[in-house]
């Protein structure tokens, strides 16, 4: 296979696409997000058969429960996707925006005006709903878009990229606004990763072996989001109940996904009371807890962590627990081992909210609520493309309006300079 050559013609078709969306109107592209939508819904059958065939080969890929779970589309997901479509939709267009302007005083008018970015390649792996999330937020952004989807899905993301580019062609846009590559060729990343001048941005997200294959590769700028080891931490000030609560949460209401907590860390000034509490609704719920030496010796039954528990990310019933000092602590541990994606804070005492979200190195900061809201979609994004890591363009889940760049309008009259 030559993967270059394979790149190289998706890429070609894909940047003649992006110069339809360039051009095009916000009334174009939403017609096309809503047909988008419709086709979704109309393939929804055809979907889930597809779909079958990849939960058939989960075993034979060694994917655990929670993996099975991101990869399985529900009614309830399928009609997801749709909805996400419509939402992006009815989102503010970010394309010809002015983001600032000003009259020079020799009459020369100076803009920044938000244009798309052009063709962006997506490096992702097992959940499905990407593909349309993804397509989704291009479309909307005047993009074009490159999707290179894991083996374990590959049948869901054909099947969803067929039925949106029914959706595109209904509304008289190419096709090849939205390409999901038909080979999961891990030879395929590296091609993508140094297209130059036929891919102008790349979004890996998945596991940090993904991303530094990408990063080490790319000759194209990169924007990584990197894995989901989240944190709650209760500080001495925390309501004991919402302590419990949104622990809980955090950590059990879907284990698959980024915004999962992997780390409880607890004031020792009320870990002996609250960490039995928070404890007991984790291990009833099947959590296997992780504790540091001191919360061994509060919950004797609990496995010791080792060092590698720290930098963790589970995504399964699993949570490395410590006992910290005081809330410096606790962020001093955030940024050694967090992957600056989300961390909360449980605390009734406003100042040491402040100080913790000033403190705490990482995209999205949670206050008295789950880490699990960590998402595009709650945001009021409609859907996310996925939640960076980095700190530079975009930071934390990246919707339509971070998949823009801008150029600068300057409009005379005649105006030459001395």
């Amino acid at each position: 296979m030559d993967a270059k050559k394979i790149i190289e013609d998706i890429a070609i078709n894909a940047r003649k696409a992006a110069g339809v969306l360039a051009i095009s109107n916000g009334a174009k592209r939403n017609a096309a997000l809503l047909a988008c939508a419709t086709a979704i819904r109309n393939a929804k059958a055809t979907l889930q058969s597809e779909n079958k065939k990849d939960l058939a080969r989960s075993d034979e890929l060694g994917l655990t429960d929670a993996m099975v779970d991101r990869l399985r589309l529900t009614d309830d997901r399928i009609e997801g996707m749709a909805v996400a479509l419509e939402q992006i939709a009815a989102q503010t267009d970010p394309i010809g925006e002015t983001i600032s302007a000003c009259n020079r005083p020799n009459g020369l008018r100076i803009e920044k005006r938000r244009v798309p970015i052009g063709v962006v390649g997506i490096i992702f792996e097992s959940r499905p709903n990407v593909t349309a999330d993804a397509a989704g937020l291009c479309l909307k952004s005047g993009n074009a878009c490159i999707l290179r989807g894991g083996k374990e899905a590959i049948h869901s993301n054909l099947a969803i990229a067929a039925a949106l580019q029914a959706g595109l062609e209904a509304a008289g846009l190419p096709a090849s606004c939205v390409t999901v590559l038909k080979s999961t060729d891990r030879a395929l990343v590296p091609a993508m990763a140094t297209a130059e001048g036929l891919i102008d941005l790349i979004i890996p997200r998945g596991g940090t072996s993904l991303i530094r294959a990408v990063t080490e590769a790319a000759t194209i700028p990169v924007i990584k989001h990197y894995s989901g080891n989240c944190h709650v931490y209760v500080h001495e000030s925390a309501d004991p109940a919402m302590a419990v609560n949104i622990t809980l949460n955090a950590k059990t209401q879907r284990t698959g996904v980024c915004n999962a907590a992997e780390t409880l860390l607890i004031d020792a000034a009320v870990a002996d009371t609250l960490l039995p509490q928070i404890a007991e609704k984790l291990i009833a719920a099947g959590v296997e807890l992780r504790g540091c030496e001191k919360s061994c010796a509060i919950l004797p039954a609990i496995t010791p962590a080792t060092d590698a528990d720290w930098g963790e990310e589970y995504l399964d019933l699993i949570m490395a627990v410590k006992v910290v000092d005081d809330l410096d602590a606790a962020a001093a541990h955030i940024n050694k081992y967090g992957s600056k994606h989300t961390d909360a804070i449980v605390a009734d005492d406003i100042a040491a909210t402040q100080r913790f979200t000033n403190a705490v190195d990482t995209s999205s900061v949670m206050i008295n609520a789950s880490t699990r809201f960590s998402d595009g979609g709650e945001y009021g994004l409609g859907a996310e493309i996925g939640i960076s890591t980095d700190k530079l363009h975009a930071r934390g889940p990246m919707g339509a309006q971070d998949l823009t760049t801008y150029k600068w309008i300057v409009t005379g009259q005649g105006h030459v300079r001395n």
